[in-house]
């Protein structure tokens, strides 16, 4: 009996997802990224949110921007942030389906 061919993506590809979801996994980042996908925050806005330094956000930004996930507009003195990679509205549904408990009355 054949069996259907196997459709998988080439390893250097699944790599580069691999690295990415690292960059992902973690909770400031996460934190972010649900922020960013409800509008633009800018470096403060986010840092106060996740209580970090600005610093440390920064950092946290500079690794997802360098993923593809992030994109940033300049208004004068504020950068401010979005989500660029539109797969990421998938993953963070799929994160908050199965870990975010359901809020008591």
């Amino acid at each position: 009996m054949n069996s259907p061919a196997l459709q998988l993506t080439n390893l250097e590809a699944l790599g580069q997802a691999a690295e990415c979801l690292r960059v992902l996994a973690h909770p400031h980042r996460l934190r972010m990224l649900q922020m960013l996908n409800q509008g633009q925050f800018t470096v403060g806005e986010l840092a106060e949110a996740c209580e970090l330094p600005a610093a440390m956000a920064s950092e946290h930004l500079r690794l997802m921007q360098r993923c593809g996930f992030l994109s940033s507009d300049k208004e004068g003195r504020k950068v401010f942030y979005q989500i660029a990679e539109p797969h990421l509205v998938n993953i963070l549904q799929c994160i908050e389906a199965r870990f975010d408990s359901p809020a008591t009355p």
